[in-house]
């Protein structure tokens, strides 16, 4: 019997004397209470979902957070609808970690429980209309309210979309409401189950063919040749395989029809069976690790060292110095104590190519869990690491990962540890990744390794003072030397006509040079699309989104002008908007405008381009990097995705076409991520035996930044970025928490923003920064104000975090105030 059958049959009239606290999956301020029967108290428990009723009788799935003999004060307790489960989904240690990320990033238990569930488990509430068989005067009805009436005599209830179809009409609700009022229809909201399980059809002999009947059985099958010839087929397969047999197999083995089997199920001589299997299924053999070379040998025996005296340590080791074999051979160690190992990612691209390094050493034993896999894929994932079973012992992925029901975790690996893709920004809860990931080992009492070529600086920072453990590994793989990296004046070549596009002479040449050798390319540019901004040469206008403040980008592969905020896109217009004038030019360069300048200077060779829009599919980014490691692409031309970790061989050749971008963005981590960033992206040349080159371009080759990552510099970088942080006052010495206003009113916005500011700066006085209007003011017709407060080092973080709080209950107490959208970023960088 299912758990939701169960909780039916139970008696609701016996007296409730228990009752639960809920996490609902909506942002609300506070736990609500429900109450339970006796009898339900008595198999429920902590971590189960429950259907409840809430607000305008919506049904929503919940998660009993705690059972207690306690009514609620200021409302009378609801009984839950059913109990949806048998078993709690969710373990103890996942509502305390919740329990941290929600108090930590001031946000709600339901915005974590939203977050950190797969959607399939928050079933849905379906609306049901069906017809009031006591009403009778249907000259009261309107046209509209009349056809969904008839509709309701042919069928015995509709869905909203049905309704929808009938009138062909977007808005119906109103029309519902109306006839809910004349009592012509009542409503129901029916729950159905999102997650459908992948079953496997089987067939089997029906059990009372014993030996002796079997001959029996074919002399009445001598008219039915067909059917003969597929009950000798499954016999032939029973002999060699001694596996279940699948149905599919026995069709195409004895070359029938389904009808045929059909049949022979009909008259009792075979039976259908179903199996369970998961949708990802790796089935291939593990292999022994690779052997480590004498550097990787003392870093991991130091890392060992360190974890005797601290649950951190941070693996600073440059570029393809081989950490992933540090790592597997750590993962070995802590999967022979049968306990779980999560292996954090910062993005989805990275995971492709560790997916087959790790399956290699470990056979199905990895497990794969981002948002590029479906929804069901995701519960059988989430299942498997609940029960603790084999096939999901290393579970690899990236940030929402961190939120599965380990109940045995030993080890995580934070890989690029710097990489901001670990910090979710919108919606609510805005987690860093690394930093939850750290508290989650401490409460599961295991290890976590942070590794990275270039730490932030609030890693490296901490590991100086001994807070983490701290390895250094200095040596490449194969002791190949670092890239050789040549900083290309391009205003020098501007002003000498030395540019072809936006090649410069010097790295046409290199190119030349690595495809006549039959070596590989990467050149980087951090943009999307053809054009950044397309402009009338006659008035100056270009074309703005209609939804944000923000040029709309040119994407001339599609030929259309699209807006990188909302989505928002248009048809490529050939005269402007404003003047009427033909005269339109098109100002900065993406991914797609090299592209086709590539091809453009080199004809004959084969140029792919990975960035958002080519890897929108499951298996996009798969696709690119197998065709790349496969020597089927001399050049690749993509976005940030290209710095993070992959490995080729055959590179020998990294581009970056514009330096300056990175460096001049309006942030205090700028020059940081700009040095991160191009380390990464020149790491990726000369990873096996041949040295590799690297080519920046950029008007100002004499930038202190460019100068260290040209010599790979990283201590000097962050000493001085250390000192500009102290003087103005930025993390690592100082914390930061940014608060976001939204809304449709620009007035009402602006005067909420101007009164939040003189509230903040009442309390923090002059470690308020704002009201500001951010560089973007509006998107998606919302406009924008921020406000930034600065925590020095002495102050508590958690008596700021309840003035903010108090604050925001004023706030949200002003009339005018209540529908500003108020959002709250702890660790905003």
């Amino acid at each position: 019997m299912s758990a939701v059958e169960r909780s039916l049959i139970l008696s609701k009239n016996k007296k409730a004397i228990n009752y639960i606290n809920v996490i609902l999956p909506i942002s609300l301020p506070k736990l609500f209470t429900y109450s339970i029967t006796q009898a339900e108290a008595t198999f429920l428990q902590k971590g189960m979902r429950v259907a409840v009723e809430f607000g305008k009788k919506k049904i929503y799935t919940a998660l009993v957070y705690e059972i207690h003999q306690n009514p609620p004060k200021g409302y009378d307790a609801k009984e839950i609808h059913q109990v949806l489960d048998e078993t709690p989904i969710v373990t103890k240690i996942q509502l305390q970690h919740w329990q941290w990320i929600s108090d930590y990033y001031m946000c709600t238990l339901g915005d974590v429980f939203r977050a950190a569930l797969p959607s399939a488990f928050l079933l849905e509430s379906e609306t049901a209309i069906l017809k009031n068989n006591a009403f009778e005067n249907e000259n009261e009805l309107s046209n509209d309210e009349f056809l969904i009436f008839e509709a309701l005599e042919q069928q015995s209830e509709l869905n909203v979309n049905q309704v929808i179809t009938i009138l062909n009409k977007k808005t119906v609700f109103p029309i519902l409401k109306s006839m809910l009022d004349k009592k012509a229809i009542t409503i129901k909201e029916r729950i159905y189950e999102q997650y459908k399980p992948k079953l496997i059809k089987y067939i089997r002999l029906n059990p009372i063919y014993t030996e002796n009947k079997l001959n029996e059985l074919l002399d009445s099958l001598n008219r039915a040749k067909k059917q003969r010839e597929v009950v000798l087929t499954y016999f032939q397969l029973e002999a060699s395989t001694k596996k279940p047999i699948k149905v599919k197999e026995l069709e195409s083995k004895s070359g029938s029809s389904s009808t045929t089997i059909k049949a022979l199920v009909d008259k009792g001589i075979f039976d259908y069976y179903f199996i369970q299997i998961d949708r990802v299924d790796f089935k291939g053999k593990s292999n022994p690790l690779k052997k480590l070379n004498e550097y990787q040998e003392i870093a991991l025996k130091e890392i060992e060292n360190s974890f005797k005296e601290k649950e951190v340590v941070l693996l600073h080791g440059v570029t393809s110095s081989g950490k992933t074999e540090i790592y597997a051979d750590l993962i070995q160690k802590c999967i022979d104590k049968n306990r779980q190992v999560l292996f954090l990612l910062p993005e989805i691209a990275l995971t492709t190519q560790l997916i087959v390094r790790l399956q290699h050493y470990f056979g199905e034993k990895v497990a794969v869990f981002h948002s590029k896999y479906s929804m069901n894929e995701r519960v059988e994932v989430w299942n498997n690491v609940l029960e603790n079973k084999p096939k999901a012992q290393i579970i690899l992925g990236a940030r929402s990962s961190l939120f599965l029901p380990f109940s045995n975790l030993g080890l995580i690996i934070v890989d690029e540890e710097h990489e901001t893709s670990y910090k979710q920004f919108d919606p609510a809860p805005r987690y860093h990744a690394r930093d939850a990931a750290i508290v989650l080992a401490s409460m599961h009492k295991s290890k976590i390794l942070l590794g990275s070529a270039t730490p932030s600086i609030e890693s490296y920072q901490n590991a100086k003072l001994r807070k983490y453990g701290f390895v250094t590994l200095n040596r490449r793989h194969g002791n190949v030397l670092l890239p050789e990296v040549e900083l290309v004046n391009i205003k020098e070549k501007h002003r000498k006509k030395r540019m072809k596009g936006h090649f410069s002479d010097r790295l046409i040449e290199m190119i030349t040079d690595a495809l006549e050798e039959k070596e590989q390319i990467i050149l980087f540019q951090n943009r999307r699309g053809f054009s950044p901004i397309v402009e009338c040469e006659t008035c100056g206008v270009s074309p703005q989104c209609a939804n944000c403040d923000v040029s709309l980008t040119f994407h001339k592969f599609r030929n259309e002008l699209r807006c990188h905020y909302c989505g928002h896109h248009q048809a490529m217009k050939y005269n402007c908007g404003a003047c009427g004038s033909e005269k339109l030019n098109t100002k900065g360069f993406g991914t797609e405008q090299i592209e086709l300048e590539l091809a453009t200077l080199f004809p004959n060779t084969k140029i792919g381009r990975m960035d958002l829009d080519t890897t929108r599919g499951k298996y996009g980014y798969q696709k690119i990097i197998g065709q790349f490691q496969a020597q089927e692409i001399d050049i690749l031309v993509g976005t940030q995705m290209l710095s993070k970790g992959l490995d080729f061989s055959n590179v020998s050749l990294v581009g970056i076409l514009n330096a300056d971008n990175m460096l001049n963005f309006p942030d205090f981590r700028a020059h940081e991520r700009s040095f991160q960033l191009m380390v990464q992206v020149s790491g990726r040349a000369g990873r096996a035996k041949k040295r590799g080159k690297v080519a920046i371009q950029t008007f100002n080759p004499y930038h202190q930044i460019l100068q260290q990552v040209s010599t790979n510099a990283y201590e000097q970088m962050f000493k001085e970025q250390l000192d500009e942080r102290w003087q103005y006052q930025y993390p690592p010495f100082y914390r930061m928490i940014k608060i976001t206003l939204k809304h449709r009113d620009f007035n009402r916005v602006d005067s909420a923003a101007i009164w939040l500011g003189k509230a903040l700066t009442n309390v923090f006085r002059e470690n308020v920064l704002g009201p500001t209007t951010p560089v973007v003011s509006r998107v998606r017709n919302q406009y924008i104000r921020t406000l930034l407060i600065k925590i020095p080092p002495k102050q508590s973080l958690k008596t700021t975090k309840e003035h903010i709080l108090k604050i925001k209950n004023v706030f949200q107490s002003v009339k005018d105030f209540r529908p500003i959208r108020f959002g709250i970023d702890v660790d905003n960088y």
